[in-house]
């Protein structure tokens, strides 16, 4: 049952026939079909039938305007005057107070709240800095030497120091807002840091435990504190104040400059302590003078970059004895291996000596933060100033300009909003509701007169009014024009399917006349097939019939067993040998149903048998539920139909779609989802578990049970006429059973005409000579 519901390709070519590309055909499942024809609002057009083909009644005349007024009146002023006189006093007022920003003042103001906070988080994280340096300085010795921490307070001492400031800086930094863009770069920063922070306690463990090799241990602590030290830099984005970033930069050259020096320190202190005697490798001395040249170079910046450096260093450069003996020495230390034993130091009075270079040095950091706080609070006390200044101004003078545009903007907003009111009640009730009684009376008796929108000034908003009227006038002749020529196609497609039936009924009785009186096997064997493609030519000019919203003119007023129904139906398919009737239930079709489902089922088998292997079956089922309602089922083996393909098809039979120019590639598919809606018929394309694809048409209890309630005990699965019933008839019994193109299928005897294709004085309705429980008239 798959071909017809896939794609657009033509049938299954038959051997013999012409007519392949006018089958009915159930397609559609990856096709889209073309964009029904709307009327304005987006609604469809409606079909009215219009025998003679006269225009709808004009649209009365709207209200005349009462006229838009003096042209001096506001309301009749250009934009453009209006947003000049609107804009004029703000811009005087904004040119006389010579350029003073508010907004401006205020982002100063933020800006210069997160430098602040970014100063003491500096404050903080420069501390921990320095908590880490004496922490691996002083440390180096005891580790170095002895090995013992655990006793040792030169050990202890500085790792809880540095734990107390790990805690105070992770509190200052709690503040950062995580979802401030302006801080992203610190809150990278941040996490660096404390990804860094966690590697703590291994760098402890691992502390000096190569004696050879005491720079590793320097480095990773030099790692740590230098991610500590780029808070400074990051201080720079918060201002634009070229002051600030100059100190921020002088800050993060100096306290690198220190971290050198505090490197020194370690690495001479470790290589004093040494279990041989003072002892320094290769590897050692060359980071200590790596460390000494970097420190050099970063006293240079930080000269360059600072104006009063030499005042700062003024200590630092002096003729400060110790801090003399011990670059001096560091210098020896590093420059060859016997350096370090040059002079008779121990670690500890080295560690001394050192120190009183790194506390000027510490000295110094903190001036410069402090120097960097008091210009931050300096900084953001003059913002705070004039902000208060420039807003009490600016509010001042724009207090009397919104008075002034007030009543400028008054005139123009009253317009707009009726224009705006007006146009949305058109779009939402008004035109839908006209093109909805288009669609379902005649556009004649419609009114179709258009209200204006009440806008009649002479300025833009006037003009967009009166277009916005001509707009909706023409947009409700579009939709009477729509529906007219709807209604006129409607009337054509069912002119020309009248006709048709008229002349196809005049042949089928012809036919039936030819087959009676012919006895050659081969003769009659053609007669069969031709009666079979008129059969199919009548179903496609219902077809159109049920394109234009007619029902057939032929009705069967008494209820019909279903099995005589399914049997009919499949006597309309060519393939009609291939249909397999089995477990068919007790049950009787309303009289008013009969046509219409055997046009239904018929659509249906003639797609399973078409597009199914010609060896194959297709199998017709009944199941009748317990509620009064019948299953039928239609199974085939094709190939059976993608979950898309399937699921486009059962939403086209659920909601067909407006009748276009796609529709007559997909006649059938489109009519048995009409049909189904008609009379309240449920359908469903379903996978079978043997392959193929099964077709489920549900039938409610009004249709199933001729019209009347369910009897208990009737209408059990497998308890029917159709149980067990051959896909054709035993010749031998009656040559002319099984071959009549119009009997039932699997029925012997005499050959019946189709329930509800005729009736009383209808040619073809009483099925020729012979005829069976069909053949009398409905």
């Amino acid at each position: 049952m798959q071909g017809r519901f896939k794609r657009d390709g033509s049938p299954q070519a038959r051997q013999g026939q012409g007519e392949a590309a006018a089958d009915p055909e159930l397609r559609g499942g990856s096709d889209r079909a073309s964009s029904p024809q709307h009327g304005p609002g987006g609604s469809p057009a409606a079909a009215g039938d219009s025998a003679d083909g006269a225009a709808p009644k004009p649209a009365k005349d709207a209200k005349e305007p009462s006229g838009p007024g003096a042209r001096i009146a506001m309301r009749n002023w250009r934009i453009s005057t209006r947003l000049v006189s609107l804009l004029a006093l703000p811009v005087i007022a904004a040119t006389t107070l010579g350029g003073m920003r508010i907004n401006t003042s205020l982002e100063n103001i933020d800006q210069l709240d997160k430098m602040q906070l970014l100063t003491e988080m500096t404050r903080q994280a420069t501390e921990l800095a320095d908590a880490l340096q004496v922490e691996r300085d002083k440390s180096a010795g005891p580790i170095a030497g002895s090995g013992n921490i655990k006793d040792d307070a030169n050990v202890v001492a500085p790792r809880e120091a540095t734990d107390r400031a790990k805690l105070a800086f992770n509190k200052a930094t709690g503040s950062i807002q995580r979802d401030d863009p302006a801080m992203a770069g610190v809150q990278a920063t941040l996490l660096d840091i404390g990804r860094q922070l966690n590697t703590l306690n291994e760098i402890r463990n691992n502390a000096y435990k190569d004696a050879d090799n005491s720079a590793r241990t320097v480095s990773s602590y030099n790692q740590l504190i230098t991610s500590l030290l780029a808070l400074s830099q990051d201080m720079a984005q918060a201002t634009s104040n070229p002051e600030m970033i100059r100190s921020t930069r002088a800050l993060a050259a100096f306290s690198s400059a220190k971290e050198y020096a505090s490197m020194q320190r370690a690495i001479v202190s470790a290589g004093l302590a040494h279990k041989g005697g003072p002892q320094l490798s290769s590897n050692d001395r060359l980071s200590g003078r790596t460390a000494e040249d970097n420190e050099k170079a970063a006293r240079d910046r930080f000269s360059q970059i600072s104006e009063g450096a030499s005042d700062l260093t003024k200590g630092l450069d002096g003729n400060n004895d110790d801090i003399k003996a011990a670059v001096a020495f560091a210098h020896r230390a590093f420059a060859s291996d016997n350096g370090i034993r040059s002079e008779d130091y121990k670690y500890l009075d080295w560690y001394d000596t050192d120190t009183v270079k790194i506390d000027e040095m510490s000295k110094i950091e903190s001036s410069l933060l402090s120097q960097m706080e008091q210009m931050s609070r300096e900084l953001r006390n003059e913002a705070t100033r004039e902000a208060i200044i420039n807003g009490a101004m600016i509010l001042l003078v724009l207090g009397i300009s919104l008075i002034g545009a007030f009543v400028v903007s008054r005139s123009m907003v009253r317009s707009l909003r009726r224009l705006q009111d007006t146009a949305q009640k058109v779009s939402q009730e008004r035109l839908p509701e006209l093109v909805k009684q288009l669609s379902e009376s005649d556009p004649q008796d419609v009114d179709t007169s258009v209200e204006s929108v009440g806008v009649h000034s002479r300025d833009e908003i006037g003009k967009v009014a009166a277009a916005f009227d001509d707009v909706h006038r023409e947009a409700v002749r579009l939709a009477s024009e729509q529906a007219l020529l709807r209604g006129n196609v409607n009337a054509m497609f069912t002119n020309l399917s009248r006709r048709s039936q008229g002349l196809i009924q005049r042949q089928l009785s012809l036919i039936s006349e030819l087959e009676s009186r012919e006895a050659d096997p081969d003769q009659l064997s053609s007669l069969f097939k031709l009666d079979h493609l008129a059969t199919r030519m009548r179903r496609n000019g219902e077809n159109l019939l049920v394109l234009a919203g007619e029902e057939p003119g032929r009705r069967w007023t008494r209820p019909v067993p279903l099995v005589d129904v399914l049997r009919a139906a499949a006597s309309e398919v060519e393939q009609y040998e291939r249909i397999e009737l089995s477990a068919v239930p007790q049950t009787e079709v309303a009289g008013r149903v009969v046509n219409d489902l055997v046009h239904l089922l018929a659509e249906l088998l003639e797609n399973a048998t078409s597009f199914s292997s010609p060896q194959t079956k297709v199998k017709v089922t009944g199941h009748a539920l317990p509620d009064g309602r019948v299953l039928v089922e239609i199974h085939d083996t094709g190939i059976g139909l993608s979950p898309e393909d399937l699921s486009a098809i059962n939403e086209r039979l659920a909601s067909p779609p407006t009748v276009d120019v796609s529709v007559s590639r997909r006649m059938g598919l489109f009519v048995v989802g009409r049909l189904s809606l008609r009379h309240g018929i449920r359908i469903q394309l379903r996978p079978s578990d043997s392959g193929g694809t099964t077709a489920l048409v549900m039938l409610p209890v009004d249709v199933a049970q001729g019209g009347k309630k369910p009897q208990p005990g009737k209408g059990g699965p497998g308890a029917g006429h159709g149980e067990g019933l051959p896909s054709t008839p035993n010749a031998s019994a009656n040559r002319l059973a099984g071959l009549q193109p119009r009997g039932q299928v699997g029925a012997g005897g005499a050959r019946p005409a189709l329930p509800g294709r005729g009736g009383p004085g209808v040619p073809g309705g009483q099925g020729g000579p012979g005829a069976g429980a069909f053949g009398a008239p409905g």
